[in-house]
């Protein structure tokens, strides 16, 4: 590891630099989540299903937690305790799965070679390609430029 890879904390333990800006996931403890009824969960963890990935709401940039929310006649602390439990991560990573799971299949379809990885970003809901390239490297361990030309050179 290079030295200025290399970060050092207060108690002169050495940490990585991720790439991004990514960070390691802080697990909290929010009693909150446990005080929602299991059948009330079950029935908004579906309707956020249907929500999100059959309606495709992940392709719009602009659609937030607060919009699914209200569309769910909920609260935002309710729905984030209820997608921190039942799919184990936030909204936003949520969201993202699904718009990267898209990415992977346009990237290497035929259909979309024309398009470079900003157009296919923003065609999967990402607003810059920042966001898209951290999430992407965050999912995948991975660029989407090296995916891309790595899927390509396997195939030939």
């Amino acid at each position: 590891m290079r030295e200025e890879e290399k970060l050092m904390t207060e108690q002169g333990q050495v940490l990585e630099k991720k790439p991004y800006n990514l960070r390691e996931r802080k697990i909290k403890d929010a009693p909150y989540r446990n005080m929602i009824r299991a059948e009330l969960a079950d029935e908004l963890y579906d309707r956020i299903m249907n929500i999100i990935v059959l309606q495709k709401k992940y392709k719009d940039p602009n659609y937030s937690a607060k919009d699914l929310a209200k569309e769910l006649k909920t609260n935002t602390r309710y729905l984030s305790a209820v997608i921190n439990s039942r799919f184990g991560m936030n909204y936003s990573c949520l969201v993202n799965e699904y718009r990267i799971k898209d990415a992977l299949h346009m990237l290497i379809d035929k259909r979309y070679a024309e398009k470079n990885v900003e157009e296919i970003s923003a065609m999967v809901g990402f607003a810059n390609r920042q966001s898209f390239y951290a999430a992407f490297y965050k999912n995948v361990g991975e660029t989407p430029n090296n995916y891309r030309r790595r899927k390509l050179e396997n195939n030939r």
